[in-house]
């Protein structure tokens, strides 16, 4: 299953994000919140971020394969994914902007991709039952 390799580098990127948020709080030692600090409240929108729209594109792509996606689709759906959230992360940490617009952009792209092609290999007569 193809989809498991972006489950994997998505729990990878999640884990990672997770131990900058911690790496923050310990230095600048806040226990909960962001304790009005610029690079901990980044780590943290960083982290939320990626949390809000990786796991809803991955059920999507599992679920995109279980219907009979070609394997070429979920990779492209999955490497669109996970550039457009290292931009993202790479943006927001550096302040640049543009690397944010972009990452966003390929996370929309490849979510619309994965909206559609659902669409597309969803078996309609087992949905509405047909037969």
């Amino acid at each position: 299953m193809v989809s498991a390799l972006y489950a994997v580098l998505g729990a990878l990127l999640l884990f990672k994000l997770s131990l900058d948020v911690i790496k923050q709080r310990s230095q600048y030692r806040v226990p909960f919140g962001d304790g009005g600090f610029y690079d901990l409240q980044i780590a943290i929108r960083i982290h939320g971020n990626a949390v809000e729209y990786i796991p809803i594109a991955l059920i999507l792509m599992v679920i995109m394969e279980m219907n009979g996606a070609n394997a070429w689709l979920v990779h492209t759906s999955g490497i669109m994914l996970f550039v457009g959230r290292l931009c993202h992360y790479h943006g927001l940490k550096h302040r640049d902007w543009r690397w944010r617009r972009s990452g966003m952009s390929a996370t929309y792209i490849s979510l619309v991709m994965m909206i559609f092609a659902n669409i597309y290999y969803l078996p309609w007569e087992q949905v509405f039952i047909l037969y």
